[in-house]
Parts: C-alpha cells; sequence; structure tokens
C-alpha cells in the first residue's frame, strides 16, 4: 500500500521560511518522479514543484519559482519543499504525491497534507 506523511506545517509570518517532509512507504521511492501540490481553502489544487527520481531535474509553479526548493533523500524515502520569502497566498494544505506533475495531477496517489498558514 502507497503511503505518504507529510510533515512541518507551520503558522509563519510573511517572509518567513519552513522545511516540509514528505515520507513514502509501500513503493520503491527512488523509482518514482515525486511531486508537491497544495490546495487553498475553497479552491482547486495547484501544482507546486516536481523532481525527477534521481533528483537531477526540478520544475516550479511561476508562483513559487526563485522562493520554493525541491529536494529529495533517496536513502531515506524523503521528499523536500523549502519555502522561502513566505507570502500570505502561499496558505493552503500541503500535499507530496507520487509521480510527475501530469501523473499527480489532478488526482493520484497523495499523503494526507500538512497545513501551511502565512499571517501578513
Amino acid at each position: 500500500e502507497v503511503q505518504l506523511v507529510e510533515s512541518g506545517g507551520d503558522i509563519v509570518q510573511a517572509g518567513g521560511s519552513l522545511r516540509l517532509s514528505c515520507t513514502g512507504s509501500g513503493f520503491t521511492f527512488s523509482y518514482y518522479d515525486m511531486t508537491w501540490v497544495r490546495q487553498a481553502p475553497g479552491k482547486g489544487p495547484e501544482w507546486v514543484s516536481s523532481i525527477a527520481s534521481g533528483g537531477g531535474r526540478t520544475s516550479y509553479s511561476d508562483s513559487v519559482k526563485g522562493r520554493f526548493t525541491i529536494s529529495r533523500d533517496n536513502t531515506k524515502n524523503i521528499l523536500f519543499l523549502d519555502l522561502n520569502s513566505l507570502k500570505p497566498e502561499d496558505t493552503a494544505l500541503y500535499h507530496c504525491a507520487r509521480g510527475g506533475r501530469w501523473v499527480a495531477m489532478p488526482s493520484g496517489d497523495w499523503g494526507p497534507g500538512t497545513q501551511v498558514t502565512v499571517s501578513s
């Protein structure tokens, strides 16, 4: 059974930083591209970032490019998302997902999410 569990969400002030983590199990983590998706209250899911299975290729939405960094540790089956220069509009439930952008969206194997709230 595929399991994805996110952690690291918190309440932070605008301009602050957070590191989100996602631990994967039940599948061979290093074989899969991985993705972060977020969903703000009352809105549909939004693709944030993806990383290739080996970690050598990354991609970002325009809304987070230059502020967020995706990475992974295949020895520990962990996916990361470093969030910097946070803005109130980054407030959302952040999910990690198995697969690249077009596999993970609009729905796929997602974790339950970790809440990020950015106050102004």
